[in-house]
C-alpha cells in the first residue's frame, strides 16, 4: 500500500487523471459483467394466452415476489421455479383456460332463471367447450366457436343452425384436413346442424372453409393414397434398378361428388300368390201346375178342390275363385361417398444401363424393349390398372443426370460448439478485454514511476535523466565537465570526481539524485 501512494505522489495530475478513468471504466465493466454473468437464466412459463387470463398470471408472479419477463405473448420466470409456479398457480386455478364452458350452468339456480337465460347460458357453455376441444390441437394456439340457433316457431320450415370457428395456428396455414375435422367436430356436437353449415376461419389468412363447400378431406385423402402408391410402385423397381435410379411420379383424377342413389326393379315373370278368395252360390226353385186363370184360383188354400196335377221346379248352383298376386321387386339404396377414382396416370422414368470400362470412362446405354414391358407389369399389378376406366401408364428410359461425388461425411465441428456456447464465449471475451484494459491502463501506469528530466547547459546540450541514475552517471559527468570547463574550473578537480565516482558508484548515484532531487522542476541548478 506504501508503494502505491509512494507512485501516487510521484506522478503528475494527467496520469493521475488517466489511471481514475481506467478504474472507473474497468469497475464499469466488470459490473455490467457480473451483472450479465450472475442474472438468472429465464424459461418459458405460459405462451399465447389471452389478455385477461395472461394479467391474471403477471399479478399473481407480482403478488408472489417472482421476478419475470414479458416478451411478445409469452411469459418467462426463472428456470429453476419454472415447475414450481405452475403447480402454485394451477392451485389457483390460474391461467384461465380460455372461454368458460359447462361451468356456466353450475352457476344458474331454479329461482329467477328464464328459459331464455338457461338457453343463453347453454349455448355459451357449448361454444366454450367446443373452443376447449379445438385448442387442444397441437397446432392450434387459439379459437373462438358461434353457434347461430334460431328460435323454432310453429309452422316454420326451413330454419336450420348455422355455426362458425375462428382458429389461431402456431405457424403455418390451417391445413385442409383439420378444418375439415373441426367441421366434423362441430357439426357433430349440437344437434340440428349439417356440417356443410359450420365455416372455418384462420385468423390470418382467411376463409380456410366456406359454409355450403365440399371439405378439403377429400382432397387431401386423394395427395396421401397417390403418396402411397408412389413409394410402392417406386420401392418395387428400386428392388429392380436400384433406389437412385428410378422416378416415380402418381396423378389420380378423384370424384369430389357425393349422391344418393335409390333404385326399385320389378319382374313381371316372377309373381307370388299372396291370397285366394273363392265364392260358391246356389239356387233352387219349385213351380205348381199349369192352367187358367179362374175364381178358383182366386180363392184361400183349402177353399178349392184342386186336382193332383204336376208342377214346374229349377236349381242353380254359382262358383267364383279371386287370387292376389305380388310381383317381385328389388329394393337397392346406394350412398356414393366422394374419393372414388376416375382414373390413375402413372410415370416412370428409369435410368439406362451403365459399364465402366477398364481406364475409367462410363458408358450408358438404353434397357431392352423386354424389360421395359416386364416393369410395365409390375407397375399395372402394383396400382390396379383398369384400362377401361382410362388409367394410363408412361415407362421412359433415359440417362440421369448424376451429380457431384459425395465428400466426407460433415461432423459437428468448432461451428456447433460456437452456436451451443456463444453466451459463454462472449461473456469470457468480454471478461478478458476488461482484465487486459485494467492492466494496460491501470496497473501498469501506477506501478511505473513517472519520468523526471533535467537539462543541464544551453540549448544546444542538454542531459537528460530517466530513471536508472546509475547508467546515466558517465554520460553526466563528461556532460558536466563540459560545463565545469566552458566556466574556467580546472580539469584536475573534474578528473578527481571521476575517479571518485568510478570507486564509489553508488554513493555517488544516490548524492546526485540527491542533488537532482533538490533542484526545480526546469532542472536547472539552484
Amino acid at each position: 500500500m506504501n508503494g502505491l501512494l509512494s507512485i501516487w505522489e510521484g506522478s503528475d495530475p494527467r496520469q493521475r487523471l488517466v489511471a481514475l478513468l481506467a478504474g472507473l471504466a474497468a469497475l464499469l465493466a466488470l459490473g455490467g459483467l457480473a451483472s450479465v454473468a450472475l442474472k438468472p437464466n429465464m424459461s418459458l412459463l405460459y405462451a399465447g394466452l389471452d389478455q385477461s387470463a395472461a394479467g391474471a398470471v403477471v399479478t399473481a408472479l407480482e403478488s408472489r415476489g417472482v421476478q419475470y419477463e414479458v416478451r411478445g405473448d409469452g411469459i418467462f420466470v426463472e428456470e429453476g421455479r419454472r415447475d414450481a409456479m405452475r403447480m402454485a398457480l394451477a392451485a389457483d386455478g390460474l391461467p384461465e383456460s380460455g372461454a368458460a364452458g359447462y361451468e356456466l350452468l353450475d352457476a344458474l339456480s331454479g329461482f329467477g332463471t328464464t328459459a331464455e337465460m338457461f338457453d343463453a347460458a347453454y349455448w355459451r357453455a357449448k361454444e366454450g367447450e367446443l373452443a376447449r376441444t379445438i385448442v387442444a390441437l397441437p397446432t392450434i394456439r387459439r379459437a373462438r366457436v358461434h353457434i347461430a340457433n334460431p328460435v323454432r316457431r310453429p309452422f316454420e320450415r326451413g330454419s336450420e343452425p348455422t355455426a362458425s370457428v375462428v382458429v389461431t395456428t402456431i405457424g403455418g396455414a390451417l391445413p385442409g384436413h383439420q378444418a375439415e375435422a373441426i367441421r366434423f367436430l362441430v357439426g357433430s356436437a349440437v344437434a340440428g346442424l349439417q356440417m356443410q353449415n359450420v365455416s372455418v376461419i384462420d385468423a390470418e389468412r382467411g376463409i380456410a372453409l366456406r359454409a355450403g363447400e365440399e371439405g378439403a378431406g377429400t382432397a387431401a385423402e386423394g395427395e396421401d393414397r397417390a403418396e402411397a402408391m408412389r413409394r410402392n410402385v417406386e420401392r418395387l423397381l428400386g428392388a429392380r434398378v436400384g433406389p437412385e435410379s428410378v422416378i416415380v411420379e402418381v396423378s389420380l383424377d378423384t370424384d369430389r361428388n357425393a349422391e344418393k342413389i335409390t333404385e326399385r326393379v320389378l319382374d313381371p315373370e316372377s309373381r307370388v300368390a299372396v291370397s285366394t278368395d273363392t265364392e260358391e252360390t246356389s239356387a233352387e226353385s219349385t213351380g205348381g201346375a199349369g192352367g187358367g186363370v179362374t175364381v178358383a184360383s182366386n180363392l184361400p188354400d183349402g177353399d178349392v178342390e184342386t186336382d193332383g196335377g204336376g208342377g214346374a221346379s229349377s236349381n242353380s248352383t254359382r262358383s267364383r275363385e279371386r287370387v292376389n298376386y305380388e310381383v317381385s321387386e328389388v329394393l337397392r339404396e346406394r350412398t356414393r361417398n366422394p374419393g372414388e377414382i376416375r382414373r390413375i396416370s402413372v410415370a416412370v422414368l428409369v435410368d439406362g444401363l451403365r459399364e465402366t470400362a477398364a481406364d475409367g470412362t462410363e458408358t450408358w446405354t438404353a434397357r431392352p424393349e423386354e424389360e421395359l414391358q416386364a416393369l410395365r407389369a409390375l407397375v399395372e399389378s402394383a396400382i390396379g390398372f383398369d384400362a377401361a376406366r382410362g388409367d394410363t401408364i408412361s415407362i421412359q428410359t433415359m440417362q440421369f443426370a448424376r451429380g457431384a461425388e459425395a465428400g466426407e461425411f460433415a461432423e459437428a465441428g468448432a461451428g456447433g460448439f460456437l452456436a451451443a456456447n456463444a453466451m459463454t464465449l462472449i461473456q469470457l471475451v468480454v471478461l478478458a478485454l476488461v482484465t487486459l484494459a485494467l492492466i494496460l491502463f491501470v496497473l501498469r501506469p501506477m506501478m511505473q514511476p513517472a519520468p523526471r528530466s533535467g537539462a543541464i547547459g544551453s540549448d544546444e546540450e542538454s542531459l537528460q535523466l530517466g530513471a536508472d541514475p546509475l547508467g546515466n552517471v558517465e554520460r553526466s559527468i563528461e556532460a558536466a565537465g563540459d560545463l565545469i570547463d566552458a566556466e574556467g574550473v580546472g580539469v584536475d578537480k573534474l578528473a578527481a570526481l571521476r575517479d571518485a565516482v568510478q570507486e564509489r558508484p553508488e554513493d555517488s548515484a544516490f548524492l546526485l539524485r540527491s542533488w537532482l532531487e533538490s533542484d526545480d522542476k526546469t532542472g536547472k541548478a539552484a
